[in-house]
């Protein structure tokens, strides 16, 4: 058996679903992950802005374009008269059902309840299609299954008994389920963040330990630079887990950071293909190192620096421990860290609890605080043995670095520069570390 899971972009449209539908019907057994239509989740999360707002006018609307939206695309897709109806009546039901869900004080169970309708309104009209075009298929609620815990430790062992005992319930060749949406340890509806339905295909992929896991977008798999920046960026053949774990978290779009990781342990390969262009070969995620040396950049954004300078305590016995628990306080993570003689200088990239930290860091440090910066991350097992890898610090002579990270890890090297300089650097480092034109080693 093996894992699909089409993205917003794949299932956004009459056509599209019709694309995919052609992708599936194969005779092969599968366990089909769809996200919500393009565009759905953020008119869900602007649901949640008018909850909090009490806007009545305009969750009225939001609701309206919902509708329209998706009675759309039945009209499209399906011929028969009975089963337009059928279905637009069900879409119907299910937008009054987000209606009485609004009318509610807004809470996190709440914003979790709304923003994961999109996958719900989608899997049914999806399932739909199939049936009324000859491919038996079965309807699964992730909600019954996805019981994961927490989202950064999701309990493989209790989605594989819930999953299994749906699956017996009800024999299919193809399974339809909703990524995004789980359940946490109180039993309450969450979801995955952003982006988890790769992460949904890949707990499931490991809670059955299928055959492969396949991730399908709008883009011929992962490409060793952003080509909505920089121009002439290649597919990348093959990624080991750590590389694409490492860019995921570093900023490629086309993966969620945590995809791979429930699928190390059991060696299962996951497989980026183009939902556009389904002959191409993509990339292929396994443990495999087939090659070593520099592969990739990939950058994350909305980063803030934060500098922490204290003459009198930063060597003594437990400052660093004490400035970590206050980040460890408010759950938030650090992606990079440097240190002096006499300041520690550091990375977030949530700065929901921005202002709490440095209030409890400044009883006895200085504390400086810089937004709008970008981490760019050069990737590759044993990057730094690359006879190319030197090259990057050329960036130096161009470009203001306010940091630079290396040891952390064999196959990343992090550097940190303002925002406005993004692209630049993104630019100068595909010409410097992938030009085909390589230059002469001085030493």
């Amino acid at each position: 058996m093996k894992v699909l899971k089409f993205g917003g972009t794949s299932v956004g449209s009459s056509e599209n679903l019709l694309k995919v539908r052609d992708i599936l019907n194969n005779g092969e057994k599968k366990i089909v992950v769809l996200s919500a239509m393009s565009g759905v989740t953020d008119q869900l999360v602007k649901l949640t802005i008018g909850v909090k707002n009490q806007d009545i006018t305009g969750i009225t609307q939001i609701l309206d374009r919902l509708r329209e939206k998706h009675l759309d695309v039945i009209a499209t897709i399906f011929d028969a008269k009975e089963t337009r109806v059928a279905l637009s009546n069900h879409v119907n039901v299910i937008i009054e059902e987000i209606k009485e869900v609004t009318s509610c004080d807004y809470s996190e169970e709440l914003y979790s309840r709304l923003v994961t309708y999109g996958e719900t309104l989608l899997t049914y009209i999806f399932s739909n299609l199939l049936t009324s075009n000859g491919i038996k298929n079965s309807l699964l609620d992730a909600k019954k299954f996805m019981h994961v815990d927490t989202v950064e430790n999701p309990n493989i062992n209790k989605v594989s008994t819930l999953l299994k005992k749906e699956i017996l319930t009800q024999e299919a060749d193809i399974y339809i389920t909703q990524g995004f949406v789980c359940k946490n340890d109180l039993g309450k509806i969450s979801h995955l963040k952003r982006g988890g339905s790769d992460y949904t295909a890949t707990i499931i992929g490991a809670a059955l330990e299928v055959e492969e896991v396949q991730i399908w977008t709008d883009i011929d798999g992962f490409h060793n630079n952003d080509p909505r920046y920089v121009e002439n960026t290649r597919r990348i053949e093959h990624l080991t887990y750590n590389e694409a774990a490492e860019l995921a978290y570093f900023g490629a779009k086309i993966l969620h950071p945590q995809t791979v990781s429930p699928v190390i342990i059991k060696g299962i390969p996951v497989l980026l293909k183009n939902t556009f262009n389904p002959s191409a070969a993509g990339t292929v995620i396994s443990g495999e190192k087939r090659t070593t040396g520099l592969k990739a950049i990939s950058a994350k954004d909305n980063i803030t620096a934060i500098k922490i300078k204290s003459n009198r305590m930063l060597m003594a016995h437990g400052y660093l421990r004490r400035i970590f628990e206050v980040f460890d306080n408010y759950q938030t993570s650090i992606d990079m860290i440097t240190t002096s003689e006499i300041a520690i200088s550091l990375t977030i990239d949530d700065d929901k609890h921005l202002v709490e930290i440095v209030r409890e860091i400044e009883a006895y440090a200085e504390v400086t605080v810089e937004k709008e910066h970008s981490i760019i991350c050069i990737v590759g097992e044993e990057v730094i043995a690359d006879n190319e890898a030197h090259k990057l610090f050329k960036i130096l002579n161009y470009i203001p670095v306010r940091m630079i990270s290396y040891g952390g890890s064999n196959n990343n090297i992090s550097i940190l520069v303002d925002t406005k300089d993004k692209v630049n650097t993104l630019k100068f480092l595909n010409q410097k570390l992938f030009s085909y034109e390589k230059e002469e080693l001085v030493i």
